[in-house]
């Protein structure tokens, strides 16, 4: 297995640069992995594939307004700030913008551009440096970023976006991700109405998404790519349902490959049966060979070449439907990625 097995050419018209509107309209290829079929829908007719005893889960991660612009205290030279994981209580991972000088004590003043009297102020001291050049920062108030950044939207879209909400699932809760678990973008409140008077049973884990989600694979042999950490969150009640749903032989449909992750994670932590609450950082990396415990059909989008996602949904499809898939879906006019049309996996 290399790298290259999961490279891909997509003509660059294809990126959606927008959403579709309303966000239940993007299109919806539907893979059966029983009979090897493809075929093509829209996103609100996934009713009909769904069945009352199926158990959906969904992310329910909030992107936070991780994006920051600053000043470097001792020059005034500007910076952007990139927020990727939270540490611990003010203590971020980040990738700094013009800051390759910046160095272990140096400090980044931000502060909010509006003509307000009282402007909000947070002030940043650098108390580290990867290898990678990510840089380790404690904030003096962290409360105060979410009024101070904006959304950070994907490097391949570069549309402004005019709602900053319209990347945000309508069911975000728990903020924490600086990326959105984009596969439940496609869903409404209508929708979600519906999937619940059908009987199917709706569950929500919280995985915050960082940025290295989304990069490509590097290495030739993609088992030396080293797999970042997320923070995950599965409550006692979601895990009683899961566990409950298994013994009865239930459908569990992963709504996007990171909802995939926490809930195969917490296959291996326990037994599908027997699901534990757990919080804890999850770097759990799913390759072809993979043995799937917990979940039984995957809703995704259309992802990256060479990236985790894309050799997530190959270990769950199976390497020759996913080519034709993909095939199929650039000969077809599919929108790839974040604002893209979606693929239902059964």
């Amino acid at each position: 297995m290399k790298t290259s097995d999961f490279d891909y050419f997509l003509p660059p018209e294809l990126i959606a640069q927008t959403p579709v509107e309303p966000r239940d309209q993007s299109r919806l290829m539907v893979l059966n992995r029983g009979d090897v079929s493809i075929e093509h829908r829209q996103f609100f007719e996934i009713v009909d594939y769904l069945r009352d005893d199926d158990v959906l889960v969904f992310n329910d991660s909030r992107v936070i307004p991780a994006r920051l612009n600053g000043r470097r205290a001792d020059t005034g030279g500007g910076v952007e700030i990139l927020l990727l994981r939270r540490l611990e209580a003010n203590v971020w991972e980040a990738l700094v913008k013009r800051g390759k000088r910046l160095r272990v004590g140096s400090k980044v003043d931000i502060i909010d551009d509006s003509e307000s009297n009282n402007p909000s102020k947070v002030s940043a001291e650098v108390i580290g440096q990867e290898e990678s050049g990510i840089k380790v920062l404690r904030f003096s108030d962290e409360r105060l970023l979410a009024e101070l950044g904006s959304v950070p939207l994907p490097p391949y879209i570069r549309t402004p976006l005019t709602h900053p909400e319209r990347y945000q699932t309508v069911y975000a809760r728990v903020a924490g991700s600086v990326a959105a678990p984009t596969a439940g973008l496609h869903f409404t409140p209508e929708l979600l109405s519906k999937l619940e008077q059908k009987g199917v049973r709706m569950l929500f884990v919280s995985l915050h998404i960082g940025l290295d989600t989304f990069s490509p694979v590097r290495e030739d042999d993609p088992l030396e790519h080293p797999i970042h950490s997320e923070y995950g969150m599965l409550s006692q009640t979601v895990a009683s349902q899961l566990s409950q749903a298994k013994r009865e032989g239930r459908r569990i449909i992963g709504v996007g490959t990171t909802t995939v992750r926490i809930l195969e994670q917490a296959a291996q932590l326990t037994n599908p049966l027997r699901v534990q609450p757990f919080e804890s950082w999850i770097s759990l990396f799913i390759l072809p060979g993979y043995q799937f415990r917990m979940v039984d059909a995957l809703i995704t989008n259309f992802h990256l070449p060479r990236s985790t996602l894309l050799m997530l949904v190959t270990a769950f499809t199976g390497k020759e439907l996913i080519n034709q898939a993909y095939q199929e879906a650039i000969a077809s006019g599919y929108r790839f990625y974040s604002f893209g049309d979606a693929m239902l996996i059964i």
